[in-house]
């Protein structure tokens, strides 16, 4: 693989574009192409030695069933030449033999008294080995020999058939050489088929690096999945939905963000015009007024911060709810008891009495898996809006049973146009005196929510008052 080229006039390449960063591990690809090029000749190397094995296999058994033929067929002539066991022996010499070399074979006979009685002119060199039969490995002038020994029924002819092992090893070898050479010409070509199919294969994967290099920071758009290969499938599915939680973060900062700006504008004016007046004021009376207003205004910054951070916490916790499903069941009496203490003031400076009912034994209340801060914070909410707007010494009641909770008081029913509107972030009813920041409703319908709870707001059964219901919402939409 060439390296890349660099630009003209340039030295070197920025870190990350094009070269590899000093000490970096080995990319994908050039891991791929490693192992490729050392695999390749090493399996290609291990097929050769399985071929010549079998190759050499191959002509042994041939050779051998050749010398073992050779050496029956001289058996069967001796057999009428047996009354003449005295005869000297002959030399056998080929005539028109073509292509073959004589040298390298031998064939020898011996009669029952150890008197050679034919050989060729190579066979005169063989050993006679009386109660031999089979094949025999002889050195013979430095030379490996393959003979095959073959005594007759009767003991009077002791035949042997002989060839230089070289004969069959150049065969072989003649063999391999033209298996291999095409072979061995090819492999270039082979490796280099194998590196550009590793880089064709890669391809996607360079796309989906070319594609986030770049994006800027803004730019969370779903990378395509259409012609994506199965196994990128996963982790494209991972970075998309890497995306979409960033985004959802970011979106929550910027509505947060804008919320606090548009939101806290106003209060501060008032706080900086009521400070003047404080600062100005030119008697007790006065002064007293003007810090009391001051006072309120005070209280109110510092409730719009408080919701709207509990805001924000519901938001991020929602986000994270989504990978981390709900684990503990809710402890509803620790929640009840957390939520009126710190509505107590408030019912304190308005005369509010709280009230809970809880379902006859055995019956459990709403069993939940969830948050019990947030749910805290969710009836929190309820009991400070019912005890806000509730005429002053009346009664506010908490009411549990198996599939809901309910909050009610016994101030003025709101108009259907005012309930439908119930939940608009930052908008309250209009003519209360009561200070508020317009997020408790919208706090509570994101929690139930993430809980999956539907919140139902109402009119007691009397047509009185305020009623929240807070159900399952399945249970509420059937």
């Amino acid at each position: 693989m060439s390296p890349a080229r660099l630009p003209e006039g340039a030295d070197s390449l920025p870190e990350g574009q094009g070269r590899r960063p000093k000490g970096a591990p080995l990319s994908l690809q050039r891991r791929l192409m490693l192992y490729l090029l050392l695999s390749a000749p090493l399996v290609w190397l291990m097929a050769v030695a399985v071929s010549v094995n079998r190759a050499q296999h191959d002509v042994n058994e041939l050779f051998d069933s050749e010398l073992i033929r050779l050496a029956r067929q001289v058996q069967v002539m001796l057999v009428p030449a047996a009354g003449n066991a005295k005869a000297p022996a002959a030399v056998v010499r080929g005539a028109g033999i073509g292509e073959a070399d004589l040298s390298d074979f031998a064939i020898a006979v011996w009669d029952a008294g150890g008197q050679l009685y034919l050989a060729d002119r190579e066979g005169g060199e063989l050993p006679r080995r009386p109660g031999t039969a089979g094949f025999v490995s002889e050195q013979l002038h430095g030379e490996l020999w393959r003979v095959y020994y073959l005594p007759s029924a009767s003991g009077d002819w002791l035949v042997a058939a002989g060839q230089k092992a070289y004969e069959r090893d150049e065969l072989v070898y003649d063999l391999t050489i033209s298996q291999v050479l095409p072979w061995l010409l090819v492999l270039p070509l082979l490796l280099a088929a194998l590196a550009w199919a590793v880089r064709r294969a890669l391809a996607p994967v360079v796309a989906i690096a070319n594609d986030l290099e770049q994006r800027d920071a803004a730019n969370l758009q779903p990378l395509p999945m259409q012609a994506a290969p199965a196994e990128l499938t996963p982790l494209l599915h991972a970075i998309n939905a890497q995306f979409a939680r960033v985004d959802a973060l970011l979106t929550r900062e910027r509505r947060f963000t804008a919320d606090a700006a548009h939101e806290m504008r106003t209060p501060l004016a008032v706080l900086r015009a009521q400070w003047d007046v404080v600062r100005r004021a030119r008697d007790e009376r006065e002064r007293g007024e003007a810090q009391a207003r001051f006072s309120a205004g005070l209280d109110r910054m510092d409730r719009l911060v408080t919701q709207m951070l509990a805001l924000s916490r519901v938001d991020s916790r929602a986000a994270a709810a989504q990978t981390a499903p709900w684990e503990h069941e809710v402890d509803w009496p620790a929640v009840v008891e957390q939520a009126m203490s710190e509505c107590l003031p408030l019912a304190e400076r308005r005369r509010i009495e709280f009230a809970c009912e809880w379902p006859p034994v055995p019956r459990e209340a709403l069993p939940l898996l969830g948050d019990a801060e947030l749910l805290a914070v969710m009836l929190r909410n309820l009991l400070d809006n019912a005890a806000r707007y509730a005429p002053p010494g009346t009664l506010v009641t908490v009411r549990f049973s198996r599939d809901r909770l309910e909050v009610e008081n016994a101030g003025v029913a709101l108009e259907p146009a005012e309930l439908e509107r119930l939940g608009e972030r930052f908008r309250r009813p209009v003519g209360q005196q009561e200070s508020g920041s317009g997020l408790g409703i919208s706090i509570v319908q994101r929690i139930a929510a993430l809980h999956g709870l539907a919140v139902r707001f109402g009119p007691r059964e009397d047509g009185t008052g305020m009623k929240v219901v807070v159900r399952f919402a399945a249970a509420a939409s059937s």
